[in-house]
């Protein structure tokens, strides 16, 4: 029997919905600390949570000698300063998406993990969902052929509508927008299912411009909440993505394939879970679309009520077991840097109003 590895929670948001209840699931983790600004909010989780330490600085944390490892799901600004320190002081990461704010950020991150020799991981939880496994398989075999067309639909009405407060989401340069929330994921799938990305246009557009702060006066928004993006693989496949958080009633997460011999199409409608609710549908020349049962050995030992528990404990075991081994698995942070790029670039086409090139991971981690 191996000893628990000890973890920190950082970023009580989402990390209180899905962190701590996914590392307290896992058998071999064990929370010791858990990280929020406001003490009293600190002390308050963690007597909820059964949790024996709360801090209130990144730095209490990783002085704390019994952590060795930490999750870190703070808004996407906070990413690159507390995972800094976290690998600095030599301790395993999880980090939430997207990345950082930039690759360059995102690069560093990377280089000072080999230095320490630590394990970095990303939350990148659609590779770990039985339907997107299963979609994997069926490309890895060759199932449509020669690919044509690919086709990812992602409308959600998480920003639709107009009252909801502003806060850093709201804030292009804190992180916020659609891409960083919703194609911070696009680009990582893209890359494990479909590979590299030759070159790409980006158009990012913000329908709600103005939203209501806490005390009701209206603050310019500037983050992106639709993005149309075309994409030419490597392969030199044609990939067309639509993301919008701004949709009501949208049609919901879909990733249409094509090829020469069939399709697949992988999708849900569902508009409050983003995880819940995939099911694949395949056709063969030319046949109607059937839907295919997902095999039994992909399915979640235990589904909850928020579906992005369960893959995200999928995501911990990847982790502990690549700690266990002393290399990274992916999600780790060479993908995190390779999403961010791609969202950097993706900025700039959108800025400039042309088709960039998209550089080797390879080229650019090693420059």
């Amino acid at each position: 029997m191996r000893s628990p590895i000890n973890v920190a929670v950082v970023g009580t948001g989402f990390g209180q919905k899905v962190h701590i209840p996914g590392l307290q699931a896992h058998p071999s983790i064990q929370v010791v600390a858990v990280y929020n600004q406001d003490g009293a909010k600190a002390e308050s989780i963690a007597q909820t949570h059964n949790i024996p330490h709360f801090c209130t600085s990144i730095e209490e944390v990783v002085g704390l000698k019994e952590v060795q490892a930490v999750s870190i799901s703070t808004p996407p600004f906070l990413h690159y300063e507390m995972a800094k320190s976290v690998l600095q002081a030599g301790k395993h990461l999880l980090l939430e998406k997207p990345t950082t704010l930039s690759a360059l950020e995102a690069r560093e991150l990377y280089n000072i993990g080999l230095k320490q020799n630590v394990v970095a991981t990303m939350d990148f939880e659609f590779r770990f969902v039985p339907a997107w496994q299963y979609l994997a398989e069926l490309l890895a075999t060759g199932y449509v052929g020669q690919q044509r067309l690919i086709k990812i639909d992602w409308l959600v009405p998480s920003r639709a509508d107009a009252t909801k407060p502003w806060n850093w989401y709201a804030r292009r340069d804190l992180g916020g927008g659609a891409l960083g929330a919703l194609g911070s994921h696009s680009f990582d799938y893209i890359s494990w299912l479909f590979g590299d990305v030759e070159r790409l246009c980006a158009h990012l557009s913000t329908a709600v411009s103005l939203r209501p702060d806490r005390t009701g006066k209206m603050q310019p928004v500037d983050a992106d909440d639709s993005c149309m993006l075309m994409l030419e693989l490597a392969n030199g496949v044609p990939c067309q993505i639509t993301i919008s958080a701004c949709t009501y009633q949208g049609r919901g997460h879909w990733v249409e394939v094509y090829g020469d011999r069939g399709t697949l199409v992988l999708g849900s409608n569902n508009q409050k879970d983003y995880v819940h609710g995939f099911h694949v549908w395949a056709s063969l020349a030319g046949e109607p679309l059937t839907e295919l049962e997902i095999p039994q050995r992909l399915a979640f030992e235990q589904t909850y009520t928020d579906g992005r528990i369960a893959p995200f404990i999928r995501v911990v075991d990847n982790w502990v077991q690549a700690i266990d081994r002393g290399i990274s698995f992916p999600p780790s942070l060479k993908e995190g840097v390779y999403s961010q790029l791609l969202m950097d670039i993706a900025h700039q086409s959108h800025q400039t109003r042309r088709w960039l090139d998209v550089p080797k991971l390879t080229n650019f981690l090693n420059p």
